[in-house]
């Protein structure tokens, strides 16, 4: 997706206190592997953009251990589901690299929120924003984002590190993100605005 069409949809800028911010990595599993391939790179540039500001980062896994957590996605996804212990469950490779045992989140659902330990989590690092990349763009980034702010975290959303399911449903997540959510970043603005420097 080209991340500069983000601009057209674009009605607030901010950039993220680095102090108060912390990173969501959303589902970069196997599982996903063909659909994050193309913002691999963008995914880990932002990664490490993070760790070199000292920003907290967090990785969610999306599995399901028995039917009694598939809720209303064995129902939708017709059971088609990403189950633990499983190849598929598994961070991608070059992401599972940069990960730590305790930054890694597992959900079952499209909220990170929901049935997890994150809220905790961020609150005792006293996080107050957080940003937003992974899969899919327009099903667990955007659901978690919107809980994010419902629960009071000032928004910042992916717009080149994170992977939809098409372009229409991309374009529509951002236009929704960018109304009434998030402040939308690529990596180029979230390096000027960690560093004060502007990616080649």
């Amino acid at each position: 997706m080209a991340s500069s069409s983000y601009k057209k949809y674009e009605i607030r800028k901010r950039d993220p206190n680095p102090k108060t911010t912390a990173l969501l990595v959303i589902d970069m599993q196997n599982y996903f592997a063909s659909m994050a391939k193309p913002i691999l790179s963008n995914a880990i540039t932002t990664i490490n953009l993070c760790r070199e500001a000292s920003i907290p980062i967090f990785f969610t896994r999306h599995c399901h251990k028995s039917p009694a957590d598939y809720g209303m996605l064995g129902e939708w996804w017709d059971n088609d589901l990403i189950f633990d212990g499983t190849v598929d469950s598994e961070l991608i490779p070059e992401i599972g690299r940069l990960s730590k045992p305790d930054e890694v989140v597992e959900k079952n659902t499209y909220s990170a929120f929901e049935n997890t330990r994150l809220h905790e989590m961020l609150v005792e690092k006293k996080v107050e924003e957080v940003i937003i990349t992974g899969v899919m763009t327009n099903l667990c980034c955007e659901t978690t984002a919107r809980a994010a702010f419902v629960k009071g975290y000032r928004v910042f959303f992916s717009t080149d590190a994170t992977a939809p399911s098409d372009s229409e449903m991309y374009e529509a997540t951002l236009k929704n993100m960018a109304y009434g959510f998030a402040y939308l970043v690529d990596c180029k603005r979230l390096q000027q605005g960690l560093f004060g420097k502007v990616m080649k």
